[in-house]
């Protein structure tokens, strides 16, 4: 499939809430039916999702934490995958740099640090080390809620 200009504007319009097709079409001087197929092809690609995202700190009890992690072999993809299944995973990425993973895991009361990485990162063979940034301000981070 291939991304055009048009594409991109009907993301950038959707970016901002909910906004009805017929907004977007005559601001993007198009038809309504056109925005809506343009945005029905990128959610059946699996290139766009249309989903309620929250910040964390306004949710009383909650946190979100980034851990780096570094593993014994190289089998990225696939530790990639597998720990991107664990409870309260928001994203894993493989990364360059000191690190093989990147995860960003959000935390409330009940399930914490301890918790995640007793009851959850410990399922997981073949890890090195991990390190742990604890986010206590953030800026534009907007994440879907797991827990």
């Amino acid at each position: 499939m291939k991304i055009d200009d048009l594409f991109i504007k009907i993301v950038k319009e959707l970016r901002a809430g909910r906004k009805s097709y017929k907004k977007i079409a005559d601001k993007l001087k198009v038809t309504e039916n056109t925005v809506r197929s343009r945005v029905n092809k990128l959610t059946h690609e699996k290139i766009f999702d249309i989903c309620g995202l929250v910040d964390p700190s306004k949710i009383p009890g909650h946190r979100i934490v980034i851990i780096g992690i570094k593993l014994l072999e190289m089998n990225l993809v696939e530790k990639g995958k597998e720990i991107s299944k664990l409870k309260g995973m928001v994203s894993v990425s493989v990364v360059t740099g000191r690190y093989d993973l990147i995860a960003i895991v959000i935390f409330k009361s009940g399930f914490g640090l301890l918790e995640f990485y007793t009851d959850e990162i410990s399922k997981v063979k073949g890890i090195q080390s991990v390190e742990t940034f604890v986010v206590y301000k953030s800026y534009n981070m907007m994440v879907p809620y797991v827990l």
